[in-house]
């Protein structure tokens, strides 16, 4: 019997390529069934590209800074990514906000990686809004897009208890180390299986609606 055929992944990042690299090493331990087609940025100078084009992975730039504004710039990014035809959009360290069009063109079909306990401290800045309003956990959540920043389904979340010496790099460091690089290609591998999917707006496991995300214990 033949084999599936792999789910077409295309990675959109912004700077140093950390979760495109636990994507990738997942994918090579067979962990992912995919094959990555594009690795898109805003940024020539991203770190992550240079990463992608040594693992020889192709890459495309398409810088913001060309564009007028950002209808523009989210139409170009869109025409790279529909040439690509993946099954699969991931957000990995993507430092822009889409606008309405481009999320609905992908909707369904886009993850991304938010470093905080969703839908605690949306945007920005989330390790220091975390340590500032005293909270006893903190982590990451992967969640579907959609055009409400930070609001889509919430997929799998990933927590630790807030060190009493943690401050703002260490907290970054830890949701990196301890959760993203866990939890972001599990829930890739679920999604290149069809074990989730988005239905009518919101987020399904193996058939069932996720009243509430899954966990570092579902790894």
């Amino acid at each position: 019997m033949n084999a599936p055929p792999l789910a077409r992944l295309a990675v959109v990042i912004s700077g140093r390529g950390r979760n495109l690299k636990a994507l990738h090493a997942a994918i090579v331990d067979g962990l992912i069934p995919a094959a990555i087609v594009g690795v898109l940025s805003n940024r020539a100078d991203a770190e992550g590209l240079t990463y992608a084009r040594e693992a020889g992975l192709p890459t495309f730039v398409v810088p913001h800074v060309d564009y007028a504004d950002r209808t523009a710039f989210d139409a170009a990014l869109a025409e790279t990514l529909h040439g690509l035809q993946p099954d699969i959009v991931v957000l990995a360290g993507f430092m822009r906000i889409l606008t309405d069009g481009f999320v609905r063109a992908f909707e369904g079909r886009m993850l991304n990686i938010h470093p905080s306990l969703l839908p605690r401290h949306k945007g920005l800045n989330t390790h220091a809004s975390a340590l500032r309003d005293g909270d006893a956990e903190h982590g990451a959540t992967v969640h579907f897009v959609t055009p409400q920043l930070d609001g889509g389904p919430s997929v799998i979340q990933g927590k630790f208890t807030i060190g009493a010496h943690d401050d703002v790099a260490q907290l970054a460091e830890r949701v990196m180390t301890e959760v993203e690089r866990k939890i972001y290609p599990q829930a890739v591998a679920w999604m290149a299986r069809g074990e989730l999917r988005f239905e009518q707006g919101r987020a399904a496991f193996r058939g069932r609606p996720l009243i509430e995300p899954l966990s570092l214990d579902d790894l």
